[in-house]
């Protein structure tokens, strides 16, 4: 099949101008040469050009990088509880980007006149703590350091946000009187993982959804040990997310692999 006609085919598989098809193409016959392992996602989803997405994605400079996908998905997870009561938490902030997301749903509950949410943010800001044995060797202590007052700057549009400076769960006990309907953990390591997930699992509420950025990742295996450990003996298991991360809703059993 000459070049010409190798245009056509991919613009007509693929609903893509033709250069954009050919260049798809050319990518992914490079790609399975210097990383035969990897799995392309088709180019041509709806979702990529979600202007609300980018626009949240933007100012932390991710809509260029690799976590659009889980982003995305943390979007739709929101709205899945969007009935349900009770505040929203996450653990391991850096930048914002994700707490950004859950502000927005929140600020939509709001305003829907569903349920009006406090957003309580936990991070050391000095990065990661030192991994364990568990951790593998990808990340080393204070990885992923953020200064507080730049999570604050990219926040400052929310008053409803509640940020707790200091290494998990130091200050879980802050809000221990709490119940909680989202609660977004990306803490990368074993201990503030399985921390996080003993401490916000009593506090979710019936149909409260709680996500594990870092579950899955072979660079976090400490992460995905913490959620099996915990939930080993419990109703709910974890689901895998295909861009990476997974979740579960409380209350909903969920069968074993």
């Amino acid at each position: 099949m000459n070049i010409k006609n190798t245009k056509a085919y991919l613009q007509l598989v693929l609903g893509l101008k033709a250069n954009e098809a050919l260049g798809f193409r050319l990518v992914t016959l490079l790609a399975k040469h210097v990383l035969p392992n990897y799995r392309f996602t088709w180019p041509e989803l709806a979702w990529f050009q979600d202007s609300r997405l980018i626009n949240a994605l933007t100012p932390f400079d991710e809509n260029d990088g690799f976590n659009a996908h889980r982003k995305y998905a943390l979007r739709q997870l929101l709205r899945l509880t969007a009935g349900i009561a009770g505040d929203t938490a996450e653990c391991g902030v850096y930048k914002g980007c994700s707490s950004y997301i859950i502000l927005q749903a929140n600020k939509q509950s709001a305003a829907d006149g569903t349920h009006s949410r406090k957003h309580h943010v936990f991070d050391s800001f000095e990065g990661l703590s030192k991994p364990s044995g568990s951790d593998g060797k990808y990340w080393t202590a204070n990885d992923l350091s953020i200064d507080e007052s730049t999570v604050k700057n990219n926040l400052n549009e929310f008053s409803n946000v509640n940020l707790y400076k200091g290494w998990i769960p130091n200050r879980f006990n802050e809000i221990s009187d709490l119940t909680f309907s989202f609660v977004h953990v990306d803490v990368d390591l074993y201990e503030p993982t399985f921390e996080s997930i003993k401490f916000f699992y009593d506090r979710l509420n019936s149909g409260a959804i709680f996500v594990c950025d870092d579950y899955g990742f072979l660079t976090c295996p400490g992460a995905t040990a913490a959620i099996h450990e915990f939930l080993a003996c419990k109703r709910e298991k974890m689901v895998s997310l295909p861009g990476g991360g997974g979740f579960f809703i409380k209350g909903f059993l969920t069968s074993s692999e």
